[in-house]
């Protein structure tokens, strides 16, 4: 294996320009103490029997400040065609963030117009893209070409890889991106032009925790919120998701390999996105993962594969683009599907279908469906990872 240590990782909350956390430091005011103390009566409580109250969470707070609508719409990011489609559905419905995908006018970054996006929110949308290096890459024409993962381990070591993406997380930041569906941490030995493939740093885990944990901390240190893809592992799957249905090997098999890099990872700061993946002893059938409360609840609570409790924000996969889950449900059924099983942020590639999707899932709220504090509580670490509290 040739790689150095890894950098370490250290935990950062993210958000743009990584807000720091709230807090007054206004010191309190002094008051003389009485010259003779007071006998205890016998009903005084010590102060060590009484419990200080939690602080308040800021971001609740700015929670309650939306409206149903506006918290539901921080859970949903959607393709943009271009600037003007973005300003359009971030003004009209406050969504969460915009996808700069293959098919958006280049001239949204190139011209750096996401300011004039966020000038139409009421909370700034995150700006989210994959950039990947290799065949996934949507700057190349702007920041120029990164090798893929697995030529990354072949040729660079861990520092020079924390290096990279710290060079190439500040060109995002420049454009205005603020949240990259990167790096990939699915453990694979498939051919380069596979699904996965070259986008998979290697087979081994301890090599892909080794390099995907460099190339999370050099966007986190350039300011971009990493996500770490696909959970619960597709480097061993059957197929290509975009196309059909995949299913992975079970289990058991994954927390030997796949799931090995969350288990070292998910504390680092990042996002996880979830795949559209049928696991033998996990997911039931015809349910794939980025909808399967199983899957959700696996990853958030950590105790199935040996991690801590995920608090950052789980996203899906594409909702709308891949055969996968198309074959299965409509967009409007999916997001309502993967928000109620756990998804804190719903992921498709177009805003046509936004309006319909709310009002589905507004109908979801006031019918018990969807529980309103489970909303509040996504809400909530959306807007903790973009930083908005």
């Amino acid at each position: 294996m040739k790689f150095r240590s890894p950098v370490p990782i250290a935990v950062l909350v993210l958000g743009v320009g990584f807000t720091a956390g709230c807090g007054s430091t206004a010191e309190p005011e002094t008051v003389a103490a009485p010259s003779v103390a007071a006998a205890p009566s016998a009903t005084s409580v010590s102060p060590e029997a009484t419990t200080p109250a939690p602080p308040p969470d800021p971001c609740a707070a700015f929670v309650g400040s939306l409206t149903e609508r506006q918290r539901l719409a921080q859970l949903l990011t959607v393709g943009v065609t271009g600037t003007d489609d973005a300003v359009n559905i971030v003004a009209t419905e406050q969504v969460g963030g915009i996808f700069i995908g293959s098919w958006t006018d280049s001239q949204t970054l190139a011209n750096r117009e996401v300011p004039r996006i966020a000038a139409a929110a009421a909370v700034s949308p995150m700006v989210t893209i994959d950039e990947e290096g290799g065949r996934v890459s949507r700057v190349e024409d702007l920041l120029g070409s990164d090798p893929s993962a697995r030529e990354t381990a072949r040729t660079m070591s861990v520092d020079e890889t924390y290096r990279m993406a710290l060079e190439r997380g500040r060109g995002l930041k420049d454009l205005g991106v603020t949240v990259d569906y990167a790096p990939v941490v699915d453990v694979s030995s498939q051919p380069d032009d596979s699904v996965i493939g070259d986008r998979s740093y290697s087979s081994d885990p301890n090599e892909v925790i080794a390099y995907a944990g460099a190339y999370a901390q050099g966007l986190r240190d350039a300011g971009i919120g990493p996500v770490l893809k696909h959970f619960p592992g597709h480097g061993s799957g059957s197929g290509d998701s975009h196309t059909g249905e995949v299913t992975t090997p079970p289990l058991d098999q994954l927390r030997q390999s796949d799931l090995v890099p969350y288990t070292a990872l998910s504390q680092t700061g990042v996002g996880i996105m979830v795949g559209h993946l049928d696991v033998p002893g996990l997911t039931d059938p015809g349910v794939p993962a980025s909808i399967s409360p199983a899957a959700m609840a696996l990853l958030r609570g950590g105790v199935g594969y040996g991690a801590s409790p995920f608090t950052g924000p789980i996203f899906t996969d594409d909702l709308s683009g891949m055969a996968a889950i198309t074959d299965r449900l409509g967009i409007v059924a999916a997001v309502e599907a993967a928000l109620v099983a756990g998804a804190d942020i719903a992921l498709w590639l177009t805003t046509d279908d936004v309006p319909q999707v709310l009002d589905n899932l507004e109908n979801a709220v006031a019918t018990g469906r969807l529980p309103a504090p489970q909303v509040d509580a996504s809400a909530a670490t959306v807007a903790r990872f973009k930083g908005a509290c």
